[in-house]
């Protein structure tokens, strides 16, 4: 029976390499050949990109209390929803669409692969417009993600679902057109491979906008101002939600190549993979040297920063200073997220630190380690400080990232502000008490334990 399931593998995979290799006889250049693995090889970066999602729904739900758990997870799939029709109408074409300097004018409700006219600035490779679309939907997808953690454990389903709306249509969209779709920032040449800046800070300061407005968590902190830690319920789901991340990173990063023709793709996963790595150590350093113990969670909060710094650079600059560039990420994420606590912020995912200061690192880095040689491969911006390049890259990315913060504040201040004067934008005590999965949904994630923790508490009170 085995030796039948193994034939059967093998004609499926040899059927699958027949038509490419009937291609390849052709020669490297044929267009058939080189459009299809294009093509392939972006629709699988899409996926990888997409299954991201299901990373940050262990990771959120994991790092929350029980009682929240099934309500952020489930926001992950509503966030999907939410990014891909309101991408679909408009953002696309206000992200990518032929326009001016600061938003595209055409495009709207993207009619398919034949309005490909209307996108001047996705020209540059051959892969087909429709795949071009889903691939730059979940890069969409992934920032409205990060503002789902700034707003966990206490705002109303209803505010995320309008704000979603609001960023998926205009803010990510702008800012995705400043950067990659010709805007000013680049004209202006600003580096930017898989978007420290616009995926990750654009999200991020969202999220520390939410987070500021809608004020720390019942019992976050105690009558002196300090900071309570108020644990998740699953450290297993947050470490598997880490790793399905890292992996997913690599539809992020490689597959922005849109093309495995050449291997360029190669350098930029060793870079992406080796900065990982040396953001993980060096937070769990730091978390050593700062409390006495190996903290977990900020070994995983380091991973993913140095994932967000290196996303920005890692085709710009050599593997040594990825490993840098990871490590300072690390390191600085852990510190920089207990002074934002200490300052009285409360991030229940560090969303700003992981995603904001990380991705203003990555950027900034990059005007400090670029090189002259990929500067050239990409068609991108110059060398870096340390290439001999002086500090025009630098600016440019120094300003490229105060933009971005700067615009993505703004317009999330006056819409989550506006909001909360005419509707509120937070839970009541009593409804953040008892959770926001019976409160928002009517059921618990984990129905059968919290009936457990509900009669416990009844009788206590009695």
């Amino acid at each position: 029976m085995r030796k039948k399931w193994l034939v059967l593998v093998l004609a499926m995979i040899t059927l699958m390499i027949y038509p490419v290799s009937a291609f390849a006889a052709d020669g490297p250049t044929s267009p058939e050949l080189q459009i299809g693995l294009d093509t392939v090889f972006t629709f699988l970066a899409f996926i990888l990109v997409f299954f991201m999602q299901a990373g940050f729904a262990l990771l959120e739900a994991g790092s929350v209390r029980m009682k929240n758990a099934g309500h952020v997870a489930g926001k992950t799939v509503l966030t999907l929803a939410i990014a891909s029709l309101c991408f679909w109408a408009v953002g696309f074409g206000l992200g990518f669409g032929n326009g001016n300097g600061f938003f595209g004018t055409t495009g709207f409700l993207y009619g398919g692969d034949s309005t490909s006219a209307s996108f001047e600035s996705l020209a540059g490779s051959d892969v087909t417009l429709n795949i071009k679309f889903l691939f730059q939907m979940a890069f969409a997808a992934v920032s409205l993600a990060i503002v789902s953690g700034g707003m966990a454990e206490r705002a109303k389903l209803s505010v995320y679902i309008i704000f979603g709306i609001i960023f998926s249509i205009v803010i990510y969209p702008v800012v995705a057109h400043w950067v990659w779709g010709g805007g000013w920032l680049s004209s202006l040449g600003m580096q930017d491979y898989a978007g420290s800046t616009v995926v990750h800070l654009t999200g991020a300061t969202a999220a520390l906008v939410a987070t500021i407005l809608l004020k720390p968590r019942l019992g976050k902190f105690n009558k002196e101002g300090k900071p309570v830690i108020i644990p998740g319920h699953n450290q297993v789901f947050t470490v598997l939600g880490v790793i399905i991340l890292w992996f997913g990173w690599f539809g992020f990063n490689p597959g922005s190549a849109l093309s495995p023709m050449g291997g360029f793709f190669g350098h930029v996963a060793v870079t992406t993979n080796i900065a990982a790595a040396a953001g993980g150590l060096a937070a769990l350093i730091a978390s050593w040297l700062y409390f006495g113990k190996s903290d977990i969670p900020a070994m995983l909060n380091g991973v993913l920063a140095a994932l967000v710094a290196i996303t920005g650079a890692c085709a710009f600059v050599e593997p040594w200073a990825a490993i840098l560039i990871g490590f300072v990420a690390g390191a600085f994420t852990f510190m920089t997220a207990q002074w934002l606590e200490r300052a009285g912020l409360d991030d229940p995912i560090y969303a700003f630190s992981v995603h904001g200061l990380a991705g203003m690192w990555g950027a900034v880095s990059t005007g400090l380690f670029a090189t002259p040689e990929l500067a050239e491969t990409t068609g991108v911006g110059q060398a870096g400080l340390f290439y001999g390049g002086g500090f025009h890259q630098l600016g440019v990315q120094i300003l490229g990232v105060a933009g971005t913060f700067v615009f993505v504040a703004v317009l999330s201040f006056i819409i989550l502000y506006v909001m909360k004067l005419v509707n509120g934008i937070r839970v009541t005590e009593e409804e953040e008490l008892m959770g926001l999965d019976i409160s928002e949904h009517g059921t618990y994630g984990y129905p059968e334990q919290m009936k457990l923790i509900t009669d416990s508490e009844s009788k206590t009170f009695k």
